[in-house]
């Protein structure tokens, strides 16, 4: 058979268009290339000449103080790709960060931990002011615990700058120094109107800052504020972030926060400054957790639709939902009038507060205007005053809120109430049964899972120990014997103690969460021959249960201080826990305290329950070091119960939180059923007060016994402090003395003294 010269012709062309097509794939083949690089100076050699489609990798092990500067120009289906040789074995610590600058690049399988950025973030989307990355993704990345150990050293974590950028499946968690987890910077043309997507993300523990700057992912800042972003944050858990009561903190606009979920964090997702913001699809579980909220609102055309918000205890600016008051002709900096929200089918289960023109005063005196709250479904099965509002709300157009009967409406118009039957479905949200399904969240919202974020090769762990979660070690009386148990305890260790007196002729440095423990209640005695027993460190915490410490056997010195932390540079908060301890004759020169915080560092809880206290000439708990009236705290709780305290010349407890700041929850303090004789009246004894609060946003004073006592002084100070001062017995004592310093609304304090 003949084959036409026609077809002959179509032929040829079909074998030289394969063999182009081949040769051109064969071409591509060997111009890409994979690099295994094992040492800093081989990635500087390999970097300066990659090309669209390689591949760098970075030989596992351990890369001390490697800044890497990654940069190329690559193409969509031909990215530059750098990667570990196996993900999650590369671990860069020491001073080691990383900067993308270029197009289309890849970063895969890094950890970050066991140091610091040496720069202003661990990870940039730039090399520098001019050079961006744009169309860029990094994956899979881990930044654990990277803190700066100057605690009001600012940083970013990953700084997001340039367009079309990705930052998804990472691992982000304990940051403890000043500054944002995250943020999305718009502070050039070239990183504005951006279309950058963060997704999958696990943002995971970030611990209680004690002052602004703890916020875990902001996206724009105040200056910017009215550029539009267009940055999607979607499908990410948010666990335990309680930086500050800024979660999320939105300040610029047209961005889209959907379908993420937030676990027992403390604050909200804040739309602070700019407009046009879709809030959506999101899923809140406080568990009843204090100061975990939801959604703040703020400036115009704001949408938040179809969010579920369960057990949220938070209030004022933390609250389950927020819609502020804005500051007449605002500037860019403050607060803009809410204009034009929509709040619409959204479910709120158990949710204590409500609140509406929140933060009116003076200057915050624009009110909600143009807005609709509609077809949304409030439930409560305890609290039926859910809702406060502290201004005129006529600008907000009520319309079809489902209410159940335990829960009183704001007007009579805009809310439907009747009995409403709650079930739990299979993707763990409550839903109204019968015909109230129509209100609330549809059906379809499915929550993002925390093990749907992260990468899947990284455990989510806690970023703390348990106390009484290690082994249990028996410790004897002999000289040396409890110190070196001490040093040799593992994270969550308890000692047991037996009985008989120990001397610690050293300072006992406390770097883990430690419990020692008598080994019959009463039976052991710890007293100390330096200036200090026991000094708390980064990564220390402590936990005495049945013991007796002595000052007896201390150097006759003023300033001697049973426990301490660090004097500087405690970056890592910790706790101290006393129960059923006996701590006597703190005395042998004036000044002589049980325990005194050192500058900067904050106690996530220091609790006093069952215990004994007498013959001390200096304070009980010294958590006072601010001097700066920054907000800088040195306690979130403080608890002392069921305790009795007898000839102390100085204060049971002094907690100073200074400024104006509005971003933190605490201090808290807490005094019930504890009996004080002959207290707070040594001359040296500044305030003559036996407690000392001055800016603690809560107070709870119950049930106490006063017998020949110096008073209680409270000075309120900004934000909306709660003090409830009641059922107290005053036997020839100083009644308690409240001073308000910058507080404009004093209905909002509530205070109670009862007298005998």
């Amino acid at each position: 058979m003949s084959i036409s010269p026609k077809r002959n012709s179509a032929t040829r062309k079909f074998f030289i268009t394969s063999l182009a097509l081949a040769s051109a794939l064969s071409s591509h083949i060997l111009l890409a290339k994979t690099y295994l690089v094992s040492d800093a100076d081989e990635y500087s050699k390999v970097a300066k000449s990659l090309a669209a489609g390689d591949v760098v990798q970075l030989k596992d092990g351990t890369w001390n103080d490697f800044e890497i500067l990654f940069s190329g120009q690559g193409s969509k289906n031909k990215p530059i790709t750098l990667e570990a040789q196996t993900s999650g074995k590369v671990i860069l610590s020491g001073l080691s960060n990383l900067r993308l600058a270029g197009e289309h690049l890849v970063v895969k399988g890094l950890v970050f931990k066991d140091g610091y950025t040496p720069t202003g973030a661990v990870i940039s989307f730039r090399r520098n002011k001019k050079e961006y990355a744009n169309n860029s993704r990094v994956t899979e990345v881990v930044i654990d615990n990277y803190s700066n150990p100057d605690k009001q050293e600012s940083d970013y974590w990953v700084a997001l700058y340039g367009k079309n950028n990705r930052f998804d499946h990472s691992y982000l968690a304990g940051k403890r120094n000043k500054g944002v987890t995250m943020a999305v910077r718009l502070d050039s043309e070239q990183s504005q109107q951006n279309n950058h997507s963060i997704d999958h993300n696990y943002f995971g523990p970030r611990p209680v800052f004690g002052s602004n700057g703890g916020e875990t992912l902001r996206i724009g800042t105040s200056h910017y504020s009215l550029t539009d972003s267009l940055t999607v944050v979607e499908n990410n858990y948010f666990e335990r972030c309680d930086g500050e009561v800024e979660i999320i903190s939105v300040k610029s606009g047209k961005n889209k926060l959907r379908n993420n979920t937030f676990f027992e964090s403390r604050g909200t997702l804040t739309l602070r400054h700019g407009n046009g913001n879709i809030v959506e699809n999101n899923v809140f579980f406080g568990n009843g957790v204090d100061h975990t909220g939801g959604i703040r609102v703020i400036n115009k055309d704001q949408i938040v639709r179809n969010n579920y918000l369960e057990g949220l205890t938070g209030y004022r600016f933390g609250s389950g939902l927020t819609v502020m008051n804005g500051v007449p002709n605002s500037t860019i900096n403050r607060y803009h009038q809410v204009d034009n929200a929509t709040i619409e089918n959204n479910t709120l289960v158990n949710v204590s507060h409500v609140q509406l023109a929140a933060g009116s005063d003076q200057e915050r005196s624009a009110v909600p205007v143009n807005s609709v709250m509609r077809d949304n479904l409030i439930y409560n099965d305890k609290a039926t005053d859910v809702f406060t509002a502290f201004d005129d709300i006529s600008g907000i157009k009520f319309s079809n809120n489902l209410l159940n009967k335990s829960v009183e409406p704001l007007t009579d118009s805009g809310f439907i109430t009747k009995k409403v039957t709650m079930q739990r479905a299979n993707n763990g949200l409550m839903y109204p049964q019968s015909s109230a399904k129509k209100y609330g969240i549809s059906a379809d919202l499915e929550p993002t899972v925390k093990s749907q974020t992260g990468p899947s090769w990284y455990e989510k762990k806690p970023t703390f120990t348990e106390f009484d979660s290690g082994e249990s070690k028996l410790v004897n009386s002999a000289e040396g014997a409890l110190f070196s148990a001490i040093s040799d305890a593992k994270d969550g260790d308890i000692l047991v103690l037996q009985p008989g007196k120990y001397n610690l002729m050293k300072i006992a440095n406390i770097d883990k969460t430690l419990t020692l423990r008598a080994q019959k209640m009463g039976s052991v005695e710890l007293s100390f021959s330096r200036s200090t027993l026991f000094e708390i460190n980064n990564g220390g915490s402590l936990k005495l249960v049945g013991i007796t410490i002595s000052g007896k056997n201390s150097p006759d010195s003023t300033g001697n201080t049973a426990i301490r932390t660090a004097k500087w540079g405690m970056y890592v908060n910790y706790r101290l826990m006393l129960d059923t301890v006996k701590v006597t004759d703190l005395d042998i020169n004036h000044s002589f305290h049980f325990f005194d915080s050192g500058k900067g560092a904050l106690a996530e809880s220091v609790s006093i329950n069952n215990s004994q206290f007498s013959n001390i000439t200096g304070d009980i708990l010294r958590l006072d070091k601010e001097y700066e009236d920054l907000g800088i705290y040195n306690a979130e709780y403080v608890t002392v119960k069921n305790s009795q305290f007898a000839d102390v010349k100085g204060a049971v407890v002094k907690v100073y939180r200074g400024g104006t700041d509005e971003s933190t929850f605490g201090p808290h303090v807490t005094l019930t059923n504890n009996k004080f004789n002959n207290v707070g009246k040594g001359k040296r004894n500044k305030q003559n007060a036996l407690a000392w609060l001055h800016g603690v946003q809560v107070t709870d004073i119950e049930g106490n016994e006063f017998k020949d006592t110096a008073g209680i002084l409270v000075e309120h100070t900004v934000g909306e402090p709660k003090t409830n001062i009641e059922n107290n017995v005053y036997d020839n004592s100083q009644q308690p003395k409240i001073i308000e310093l910058f507080a404009k609304q004093l209905d909002a304090i509530q205070t109670y003294v009862v007298k005998r």
